[in-house]
């Protein structure tokens, strides 16, 4: 069985040495277990536990006090075609709420619709 790719270079031609997979390219050294934990630790989940993805239409589970306005987003809201991203904080979802605009929401008071 060949090992991985890189995840640093992507050079096809790594090698095992003992515990650890090497790149000859850029020397970049890994091991399989810290591989694996890193793509499951990149996966964006909503409150419920399904994971997220760019483009999802997700639905607000709680009401959201939103600074500098007087009302506030109510439960139930969809939101339409949202994006990832690594935001302020733990604000994780780049979107566009109808009747506010622009904003970023944390992942853990939505649900995926």
């Amino acid at each position: 069985m060949n090992p991985p790719p890189c995840p640093s270079c992507a050079c096809e031609y790594t090698y095992e040495m003992g515990e650890l997979i090497v790149c000859p390219e850029c020397a970049y050294e890994w091991s399989p277990a810290e591989a694996e934990a890193a793509a499951t630790e990149a996966q964006i989940k909503d409150a419920y536990g399904t994971v997220l993805t760019d483009g999802d239409t997700v639905t607000i589970i709680k009401d959201l006090k939103v600074k500098g306005q007087a009302q506030s987003i109510k439960v139930g809201t969809k939101v339409r075609n949202i994006r990832l991203v690594d935001g302020v904080g733990d604000h994780d979802i780049d979107c566009k709420v109808d009747g506010f605009g622009p904003m970023q929401l944390k992942s853990s008071v939505v649900k995926k619709a």
